[in-house]
This record gives C-alpha cells, sequence and structure tokens, in this order.
C-alpha cells in the first residue's frame, strides 16, 4: 500500500528532472552564502549548472503529449522501437532521413519517421515512452530543439510540418 496515490505519484515522477535542477540551484545559494571568493565561485558554478538542467528538463517536460496512444516507444542503441498492434516498426537514427510532425483524421499528433530503404514509421506523440524521442530527435545533426517543440504548439488545421531533414552532402569525387 502506498501513501502516494498512483496519479500524483506519476506527476511527480515526470517533474523529477527539473526538482532535481532546482536542488542544484538551490544548493548553489546555500554553498554561496558561505562567503570567500573559493565558495562564492563553486556556489555559481553549482547554480549555472542547476539553471542549465532546469532549462533542459522544462524543455523536456513540454515535449510530453497526454493521453493514451496505443502502442510503446523505446529507444535503444541508436534505435528507435515502436511496438504497437497494427503499424509498429524500427528506425536506427543513422538511418533516418526526416522528422515531420503530421495529424491523423481526429487531429491527434503524429511523428512520421522517414527512411530511405525501409517503410515509414508512424508514432503517436502521446504513445507510452514518446517522450523519450526528444532527446533522440535533438541528436540528429544540425536539430533544432526550439523547431522541433514548436511543432507540437501547431493546430491540426496548419497540416503536417518537417521539423528535421538529413542533408546530403555531395560526394568528393
Amino acid at each position: 500500500m502506498s501513501l502516494i496515490r498512483p496519479d500524483l505519484l506519476e506527476q511527480l515522477l515526470r517533474w523529477r528532472d527539473l526538482f532535481g535542477a532546482l536542488f542544484i540551484a538551490g544548493l548553489g545559494v546555500w554553498v554561496f552564502r558561505f562567503g570567500g571568493y573559493f565558495y562564492q565561485g563553486l556556489g555559481v558554478l553549482f547554480g549555472l549548472a542547476g539553471l542549465g538542467l532546469a532549462v533542459a528538463a522544462l524543455r523536456q517536460l513540454r515535449f510530453h503529449v497526454p493521453g493514451g496512444a496505443p502502442g510503446v516507444v523505446q529507444i535503444d542503441e541508436g534505435q528507435i522501437t515502436y511496438l504497437a498492434p497494427q503499424g509498429g516498426g524500427f528506425v536506427a537514427l543513422s538511418e533516418l532521413t526526416a522528422v515531420e510532425m503530421d495529424f491523423d483524421a481526429t487531429g491527434a499528433r503524429l511523428w512520421r519517421l522517414s527512411q530511405e530503404r525501409y517503410p515509414t514509421v508512424t508514432i503517436p506523440a502521446a504513445a507510452e515512452g514518446a517522450d523519450a524521442l526528444f532527446d533522440a530527435f535533438v541528436s540528429l545533426p544540425g536539430a533544432r530543439p526550439g523547431h522541433i517543440l514548436s511543432a507540437l504548439d501547431r493546430s491540426p488545421r496548419d497540416g503536417p510540418v518537417t521539423v528535421w531533414q538529413r542533408t546530403r552532402r555531395p560526394a568528393l569525387t
């Protein structure tokens, strides 16, 4: 028997990165108050690290889409796996050619991941584990986190948008 309701525990666990970052920033303020150049420098270092981590945690929180879409997303060793009753698939980050935000007939957000030699994989943004896609998308060469996050703010009537596309470099020969 748990002392915390399961829905409240789920919300707290979703915000844990932000709480940890704010704790580190608060620790920096506490160390800064010791006085002396060493402790003040150390406090500023902790404070800046905590604020940087807080910004990253807020971006990650913004990527969360509430809802219960079917399927589970797993990311392991540079591969995105979407397990679903219908339409699941695998995408290697090295084979990814484009990431697009699209909408289905009901207006639900979908991530469309295109590959060259393999079929396109469509992942609902509200699927379990889809929050981890943000880290995978940001790791792509030339990806802009702000552009990826702004795609989540689009309405279905705005239509699909490509948030990342691999740029082909010409051969040197």
